[in-house]
């Protein structure tokens, strides 16, 4: 029998419900936890002599843990848990295996995509295992605040919300580089912010189909265009 704390002793009762529980519950029940598992199970440390390993099932949803019971992977175990991903490049096996199982469900990638990016955010003291600072890690600016990290690139399809293209690349690299990389080349419209105008040249040519839907600039030399901002705010 499991010890109770102080969460599973009755105060949950009364506790709310948080946006964390209620994703967690969600993944839990669409995410084809065993097939992604069974990715990564060929190339995961087995026990030996030395540290026992954190078992992948634990490692795949240690954001749940009951803190009252056991203790969460450390951060050491989660960057070689990164880095083992990263090796053996099973993030887009884990990618594409999710985007099977949910178009087996059902949810398929229509003919629209939003393209958008995302800074993800690291200590700009984070160091490789040669004690230097992440290639894979830069410096940009957005609006007046400084960021280092990485980012994110990802196409999403206008009517499901599917993510169905992901890309990461250092902070620095201007959104409008990776959006080839973000359309799967059957889109009638393709949807995005200002970052991506002026690229209706190369969405011609990796989806023929596809009319430019991004937003454009309606500020110039300090005159505001107002038809061209409500077109934008229509668009978002």
């Amino acid at each position: 029998m499991k010890q109770m704390t102080l969460a599973s002793a009755g105060f949950e009762r009364y506790a709310k419900t948080t946006r964390r529980a209620v994703l967690l519950t969600e993944m839990e029940r669409v995410v084809p936890w065993p097939a992604l598992c069974g990715l990564i199970e060929p190339f995961y440390p087995k026990a030996g002599n030395g540290r026992p390993p954190v078992g992948v099932e634990r490692m795949r949803d240690f954001v749940g843990i009951d803190l009252g019971r056991e203790p969460v992977p450390d951060e050491t175990t989660v960057c070689r848990f990164r880095h083992l991903l990263e090796t053996h490049d099973l993030g887009r096996q884990l990618f594409d295996e999710v985007s099977r199982h949910l178009t087996a469900k059902g949810l398929k990638v229509a003919t629209g995509t939003i393209v958008d990016a995302t800074i993800i955010s690291a200590p700009s003291s984070t160091k490789n295992a040669k004690k230097a600072r992440d290639p894979e890690m830069h410096q940009t600016k957005k609006g007046n605040q400084w960021y280092f990290g990485m980012k994110a690139h990802i196409g999403i399809d206008s009517r499901s919300k599917l993510i169905h293209a992901a890309v990461a690349t250092p902070a620095n690299v201007a959104d409008s580089t990776v959006l080839p990389d973000l359309l799967h080349g059957k889109e009638t419209r393709v949807w995005g912010d200002q970052v991506y105008r002026g690229q209706r040249a190369v969405i011609r040519q990796h989806a023929p189909k596809a009319q430019d839907f991004t937003n454009r600039r309606y500020r110039h030399r300090g005159v505001v265009d107002e038809v061209e901002r409500a077109k934008n705010r229509t668009k978002s």
